[in-house]
């Protein structure tokens, strides 16, 4: 199957008059599973209809968003497959000089907010009449009134800023045939108000009863206590069992949510993964040398969708959802010996994983027919009592791959969730993934070791991790391999001050691990932590939290975690005097940094200041007694209010009156 079409000429070769439906992306074209617009896109193939792409369009002038032609039906609009500002800023809003989406790699191909931008120039292009769909991350991220860290400030829904007339979040396989189909049915977009996992504006007479209403856009403006509380009404009921519609008026319009579509059951996920994708980039970017994003899943599998870990500052649980749904073995095999056949296969499988790897089946049976708890997490701070840990099934699938002709290793390189791991009482999987999928490191996310801060990223205590560290590098050891862990960290979250960050640091140089790579906390929209870092309280107990805001404190915490680089010393000495923690400056074994020239010359010159002021002092005194000798010397009789020899010892007072008058 080729691939879509994304010029006139490709209409014309398909005999194409006028496209069923366009979508624009911000990403370069790639024809790959892991690419959101290309499930969306062979999603709507597969219902019979004409599509074709628009990736990337030049958003200076208007002659990409026509190439194509008027569509029938709709234009269905995404920013990518990250949010447009997070491809574009670093966490520290300096701009980012790679795109990874984009081919050749080069930064600024699509616009800041790009959902928003693509979906005016649609409107005003074609007219009001138009209908536009907005879906991917960023407009899934963005559906509510939410905080916005470049601007600094609580934006409105993206459907009040783009004019999109219909809102996709989630994965969207459910909502987009039925969008399609009931569009092409004669339907207008307007009226497509009962679509699980859709939002929509409406007039506030309009509004559906029986909703769970969050603070409007105004009071969440003006008070963070209304936006904590909204953030967690949006969370509680992200629930396709129990969860309901939500609502919250914008400027002038209610903002309608519906409940979330259901997950996709293992016989229609293993159709969107089978569906016919070319499975690597356009051919129109081999002149720039590929798309690099292409590179980490052209030879991945994807077996399982969505995470109970619920860790507050991923944004999985908003989009995806916190219920596991799976692809069959047969589905995973069929996509293995696939990948065998395509000619840059060179015999590796990069990733067999998902949002978390180890996850086959739902945390608990209770789920399945009552949801899952609501403001309850599966794995922290400790694992639920009704946790069912089992990898026997993705231990069969593995085992499986590995026989396959021509595959002479797999890896998983997604997230292990090792504290999930840990709960299964068979250790069959965790000696195979050390002794079979494991390349040299394997990369696990204990986060930090602050119970504190953990508890605010709701993952687990530390005591896990360690747990799980000592049982890997035993069975490491027990199979003759040198492997090690690297480990993730995030400095700066919510709840951390330079205490939490110097404990972390004393904590890695006990076990003698040395990260390359810190992550800060990066309030990307939607995510608990973000409303954490913007009203500086847990929307779930409402108490406040320390947030480190200033770009010289996340320095600070960024370097503690990397204590051992030369470049950090400077900065790691200034955290240390700032958190009072100067005993850990110096060359014995347990201090984190030796002292620099900078740091010797303020304690010599703290010492004269010292001494200078001890001088002055001790000069004072003589002059004092001096003046009292000149003055006994003239007749007058000194007063003492203590006892005989001690002028000065007020008891009367401190010792309520016991001590001796005169």
């Amino acid at each position: 199957m080729p691939f879509l079409p994304i010029s006139r000429e490709d209409m014309k070769e398909r005999g194409i008059e006028q496209l069923d439906f366009i979508c624009i992306t911000g990403d370069s074209y790639v024809d790959h599973p892991s690419f959101g617009i290309s499930i969306i896109s062979r999603m709507i193939e597969a219902q019979g209809f004409t599509v074709g792409i628009i990736a990337q369009p030049d958003f200076h002038s208007d002659r990409d968003f026509t190439k194509l032609g008027r569509p029938k039906y709709a234009f269905m609009i995404t920013g990518g497959n990250i949010d447009s500002m997070v491809a574009h800023y670093t966490a520290a809003k300096r701009k980012r000089s790679k795109d990874m989406y984009t081919a050749g790699g080069i930064a600024g191909k699509r616009p800041d907010r790009a959902t928003i931008v693509y979906s005016k120039a649609v409107k005003r292009i074609y007219g009001n009449d138009m209908a536009v769909a907005i879906g991917g991350l960023e407009a899934s991220l963005r559906r509510f009134a939410h905080y916005d860290y470049w601007d600094d400030c609580v934006r409105p829904s993206i459907l009040e800023d783009s004019g999109a007339d219909l809102l996709m979040y989630g994965m969207s396989e459910h909502q987009i045939v039925e969008i399609c189909t009931r569009l092409a049915g004669g339907e207008k977009i307007s009226e497509l108000r009962d679509i699980r996992g859709t939002a929509y504006l409406c007039d506030p007479k309009e509004t559906p009863y029986g909703a769970a209403e969050c603070p409007s856009l105004k009071l969440c403006r003006e008070s963070k206590d209304e936006y904590a509380k909204a953030c967690r009404i949006q969370y509680d009921w992200q629930d396709e069992v129990y969860g309901k519609t939500v609502i919250q008026r914008q400027t002038a319009k209610m903002l309608v949510q519906l409940p979330p579509a259901l997950s996709l059951k293992t016989e229609e996920l293993d159709k969107v993964y089978e569906l016919p994708y070319m499975r690597t980039y356009h051919p129109i970017y081999e002149k720039d040398g590929g798309v690099p994003g292409i590179e980490e899943v052209e030879f991945s599998i994807t077996h399982n969708r969505g995470c109970f870990g619920g860790c507050n500052f991923c944004s999985i649980a908003l989009h995806q959802g916190r219920r596991i749904s799976v692809r069959s073995k047969e589905s995973i095999l069929r996509e293995a010996r696939l990948l065998t056949t395509l000619p840059n296969f060179k015999g590796y499988i990069h990733d067999v994983g998902g949002p978390t790897a180890n996850f086959r089946q739902p945390s608990c049976e209770t789920q399945l027919s009552k949801g899952l708890c609501k403001g309850k997490k599966c794995l922290a701070p400790v694992p639920c009592k009704n946790l069912k840990a089992d990898h026997s099934e993705y231990l069969e699938i593995l085992r499986e791959i590995r026989k396959i002709k021509g595959v002479k290793k797999v890896f998983i390189r997604s997230g292990i969730r090792y504290d999930y791991l840990m709960e299964d009482k068979n250790d069959e999987f965790m000696r195979e993934l050390i002794a079979e999928h494991v390349s040299g490191q394997l990369k696990v996310a204990p986060e930090h070791c602050s119970a504190a801060v953990l508890d605010l990223m709701g993952k687990p205590h530390i005591e896990a991790y360690k747990k799980f560290q000592e049982k890997f590098y035993r069975i490491t050891g027990q199979i003759g391999k040198e492997q090690y862990l690297v480990p993730y960290l995030m400095s700066s979250h919510p709840g951390s001050t330079l205490n939490e960050a110097v404990e972390l640091a004393l904590f890695l140089k006990s076990l003698k691990m040395r990260p390359e790579q810190v992550q800060d906390f990066y309030p990307t929209p939607g995510t608990v932590s973000t409303c954490m870092f913007y009203t500086g309280l847990d929307p779930y107990t409402m108490k406040p939290v320390y947030v480190p805001r200033s770009a010289e404190e996340k320095a600070m915490q960024r370097a503690l975690l990397q204590y051992f680089r030369p470049d950090n010393r400077r900065k790691c000495i200034e955290a240390l005097v700032k958190a009072h923690r100067t005993d850990l400056i110096g060359n014995g074994s347990e201090c984190l940094v030796k002292p620099d020239e900078i740091h010797l010359r303020e304690l010599r010159e703290r010492r004269e200041k010292s001494n200078n002021s001890r001088s002055k002092n001790n000069g004072r005194k003589q002059a004092a007694s001096v003046h009292k000798e000149s003055s006994h010397g003239k007749g007058s009789s000194p007063v003492h209010s203590g006892s005989p020899g001690r002028p000065g010892n007020n008891r009367d007072k401190s010792q309520g009156g016991k001590g001796r008058k005169r």
